[in-house]
């Protein structure tokens, strides 16, 4: 059995299933991207609540693990070399679960490149706009007169989105007939920008055409469906 108490998270959060992927989240548009990608991928793994709502993340067990301070995070105890190992920022750990499995990415390198090129566009593009649109539009920032912010992000998400709809013309999925860790990152990020953040109509949501019938075609899978749930709020 592997031993994980070297890793001071465990201290917090212990590992009950220490032969398990130790899964450190919550569940947001980053925080399920792991969680439904490795309910995808059907690998055993251990979910621990990491409530961001109580600013867990900045507790001295979690910061050891992710000094960035944001979910999620893993630890495999079956890491390179059949030694545990330690990992954060999402793109990193769908990366590494699909390199790990040989599922959701291409097996060529061009298709492989081309699948992380739409996972880094998540990353520093759609992730961060679609969020800094939900905190002006429905958090603290609505509060904020000056809207110049707000419609910054606005158009912004607009035109990403529009990025996306042309991807997807005449695709299913980003790569095209197959489904990957690019689709997983993107899925939550969509979800939450026209539902949990209220700003279907203010993006024009209604107005695309393939990206409402790739989301569907996403929502439907029954992985994702569990691991937007997953690590249970409680």
């Amino acid at each position: 059995m592997p031993d994980l108490s070297t890793f001071p998270i465990t201290a917090r959060w212990p590992a009950r299933h220490p032969d398990r992927i130790q899964l450190y989240s919550w569940p947001t548009p980053n925080g399920v991207k792991v969680s439904i990608a490795l309910e995808e991928l059907g690998l055993p793994y251990e979910p621990h609540a990491v409530d961001i709502g109580k600013n867990e993340t900045w507790k001295p067990e979690f910061l050891s693990l992710n000094p960035n301070g944001k979910i999620p995070a893993i630890i495999d105890p079956d890491g390179p070399g059949a030694k545990p190992l330690a990992l954060f920022e999402s793109g990193a750990i769908l990366l590494y679960l699909a390199e790990k499995t040989g599922r959701l990415i291409p097996a060529d390198p061009a298709g492989r490149y081309e699948t992380a090129q739409w996972l880094f566009f998540q990353m520093a593009a759609l992730g961060p706009m679609f969020g800094q649109l939900g905190y002006f539009h429905k958090f603290a920032g609505r509060e904020i007169e000056d809207k110049r912010p707000l419609n910054r992000y606005r158009d912004e998400s607009k035109r990403l989105l529009g990025v996306l709809e042309t991807r997807l013309s005449g695709r299913d999925w980003i790569m095209g007939a197959d489904y990957t860790i690019a689709d997983i990152a993107m899925l939550g990020w969509v979800r939450n920008l026209i539902g949990f953040y209220e700003a279907r109509e203010m993006v024009g949501y209604d107005a695309l055409e393939a990206v409402p019938a790739w989301l569907d075609r996403g929502l439907a899978r029954p992985a994702v469906q569990r691991g937007l749930e997953i690590p249970s709020r409680g």
